[in-house]
């Protein structure tokens, strides 16, 4: 899974003409499903929104996480965070998860971070959404859980029958 998360002040998304979320202080986190990612990518993500430490403490030093502030994660569906311009003009999105198999994993993003106790606000999935936000810094982080921990590629999330 990936994402753009955004320290953000405030926040607001609509999907024509009705608000369906807003959130003062927090993340705001565009979220892309992959088609090889599982449940563990979202419980993965979620950990490290919830734990990013982007906002400042006493010092001024960006020290502090969502956790810490008590501020809101807000979760919105970005299947274009898939798209790969490498050749052309017109971005391919063969690598997103179509929308059944990515549907559930956003959603678990938004779960886990609840159980976290971090307040979550989300889009619409599947919906054009108009979302408004005041990015504080700036400061915006790309999230990749594909990535290990020294930037290799993690291991297929699904195992063939037989395989195990």
């Amino acid at each position: 899974m990936r994402a753009l998360a955004q320290r953000v002040s405030s926040a607001r998304i609509r999907v024509a003409d009705e608000t369906v979320a807003e959130m003062g202080a927090g993340l705001l986190a565009l979220v892309g499903v992959g088609r090889d990612d599982a449940e563990r990518d979202a419980e993965t993500l979620a950990r490290r929104l919830v734990q990013l430490r982007v906002f400042e403490d006493a010092e001024g030093r960006m020290n502090r996480s969502l956790l810490d502030t008590g501020g809101t994660l807000g979760v919105v569906s970005q299947f274009t965070l898939f798209g790969d311009v490498r050749r052309g003009n017109r971005p391919s999105y063969g690598e997103a998860a179509p929308p059944e198999r990515a549907e559930p994993l956003v959603e678990a993003v938004a779960a886990a971070a609840r159980a976290a106790g971090v307040p979550v606000v989300t889009g619409r999935f599947r919906s054009r959404m108009q979302v408004a936000l005041v990015n504080e810094g700036p400061v915006s982080l790309w999230i990749d859980t594909a990535l290990s921990r020294r930037g290799r590629p993690r291991p297929p999330a699904v195992v063939e029958p037989g395989e195990a």
